[in-house]
């Protein structure tokens, strides 16, 4: 059983994983400001939805891997995809 939760995890982390780039990509060729806005909150939900699938790893020890970089790298992703959202945000309404 412990093969078949850590393919589901693995599986979960690589959706949500590349979701976070994909979207970027898109809002970069978003056609207005609010378009781009959009994909950049989907980005940033892709990233807290791939944290919670980190921590979930790392909380279940079902695999022998060091997660606290990794979680480290999402929070800063995290932390930046908000800062451009809210910038962008900020920027339409005034």
């Amino acid at each position: 059983m412990k093969a078949q939760n850590e393919y589901v995890l693995s599986k979960q982390i690589l959706r949500s994983g590349t979701s976070i780039g994909a979207n970027v990509e898109e809002a970069m060729a978003g056609f207005s400001k609010r378009d781009f806005i959009h994909k950049m909150s989907i980005s940033s939900k892709e990233a807290r939805e791939t944290k919670y699938w980190l921590r979930l790893i790392q909380h279940s020890q079902i695999v022998d891997v060091e997660i606290s970089s990794m979680l480290a790298q999402v929070e800063e992703l995290i932390r930046i995809l908000t800062s451009i959202v809210k910038t962008s945000q900020d920027s339409i309404q005034n």
